[in-house]
């Protein structure tokens, strides 16, 4: 076993990020709540300017296409969830915030 092996062995316990925080705080899930949040969010409204551009648009009964209806059910999915996310990661980063200059 190399030296190199052994040093990625012995220290699984130090988080990826903790080399470039100078911070002591853990890494509670934040920037992944952050970035997947804004990424669903994302798709949704992709979806919804898709829907209303290049599928046909929808009236008060529907989708126009299948495919209309596809996007429809994306966004209307993707929205909400992403939504909540993406307020649950701005709430922790805010409160990481307010426990960094605690310190």
């Amino acid at each position: 076993m190399t030296a190199q092996m052994q040093n990625r062995i012995q220290a699984p316990d130090a988080s990826p990020n903790s080399a470039h925080r100078g911070s002591a705080l853990p890494d509670d899930g934040t920037r992944q709540l952050l970035r997947w949040g804004g990424s669903i969010v994302g798709a949704g409204v992709l979806a919804a300017i898709l829907l209303q551009t290049v599928l046909g648009g929808f009236s008060p009964t529907g989708a126009s296409t299948n495919t209309g209806w596809f996007a429809l059910i994306v966004a209307l999915m993707c929205i909400p969830f992403g939504g909540l996310l993406l307020s649950l990661g701005i709430a922790k980063w805010f409160r990481r915030r307010s426990l960094s200059r605690t310190r």
